[in-house]
């Protein structure tokens, strides 16, 4: 037993299909499918029911899986111990962001990162954020950027900054040139929104509550550039953050952005990781970095 037959066991418990489990761990999946065999082997018990079309973890497979994730886990804390002794602000940081901020803050952060932290190696992670919180508590993540709030428990949050909201409508819409808009324009409108998973669905359902407005029944986003192209050919309108609406700013764009007025919406950027991290003077150093920009 070692602990990359372990990591194999958990990735195929997570993807329940050995041609993935092997992708993600950089093997061929005949290696993969021996070395399960032979752990089953090693420990004398069947780990899982394998079909054609499925992996099923058997009860002990399970009991086995869970342990093995305390382990690699440890394993983990044991490299971050020895790179943290040696040098907190180098090495590898895995991070995560949500879709709706990663494409249009990170061409905005990276180059002061590298100026500030040239020994780090950052490696880039795009998924909802339900899906990065649980990478983060399974140390798949080493930290990650996302919209306040969530579920904080065992991470700490250093909050960044905080993100207007604008107001896009189509280029001939009846409010386009108005300096501001008000949360009361949203009442009457078709409202375009992510589709579910998005946690600018839900920043967004609140606002539309305030408005007494409903989304559209017909069109879900999976992105916030199919809501602009919607937008743009007048399906309807929307609310965008603002670092996305400023990238496509300009003298050709078919969608035009409201600031809102007083207490405009808004939503708050944090940068989240495991309350047992030993490289928390990085996490900080990254905070510190991208608060010193004029992002907004």
């Amino acid at each position: 037993m070692n602990l990359r037959d372990l990591e194999y066991l958990v990735a195929l418990d997570e993807l329940r299909n050995f041609h993935h489990a092997a992708e993600r761990c950089f093997v061929t999946q005949p290696t993969l499918s021996g070395q399960i065999r032979k752990l089953e082997d090693e420990l004398g018990v069947q780990l899982m029911e394998r079909t054609r079309r499925s992996v099923a973890m058997t009860p002990v497979g399970q009991e086995v899986v869970q342990c093995a994730l305390r382990i690699l886990a440890e394993a983990k804390e044991i490299e971050e111990i020895a790179q943290t002794f040696n040098d907190p602000l180098r090495g590898r940081i895995r991070l995560g962001l949500i879709p709706t901020l990663a494409p249009y803050l990170l061409p905005k952060i990276m180059s002061a990162l590298h100026q500030r932290l040239p020994e780090l190696k950052l490696f880039l992670y795009e998924e909802q954020t339900h899906r990065l919180l649980e990478r983060i508590r399974a140390m798949e993540l080493d930290a990650i950027l996302l919209a306040l709030p969530v579920d904080q428990h065992g991470l700490e949050v250093i909050e960044l900054f905080e993100e207007p909201f604008l107001f896009a409508v189509p280029q001939e819409h009846r409010l386009a040139n108005k300096p501001t808009a008000q949360i009361s324009d949203l009442c009457g409108e078709t409202i375009l929104l992510l589709e579910e998973g998005h946690c600018l669905r839900g920043q967004a359902l609140e606002v539309c509550a305030l408005a007494e407005a409903s989304e559209s029944s017909e069109f879900q986003g999976t992105s916030l550039e199919t809501l602009r192209h919607m937008v743009s050919i007048g399906m309807g309108v929307t609310l965008f953050p603002k670092l996305a609406a400023t990238e496509s700013a300009g003298s050709g764009s078919k969608v035009h952005y409201l600031p809102f007025q007083a207490s405009a919406p808004s939503r708050k950027i944090g940068l989240l990781f495991r309350k047992t991290s030993r490289r928390t003077p990085c996490y900080e150093a990254i905070a510190e970095s991208i608060r010193s920009l004029e992002l907004l």
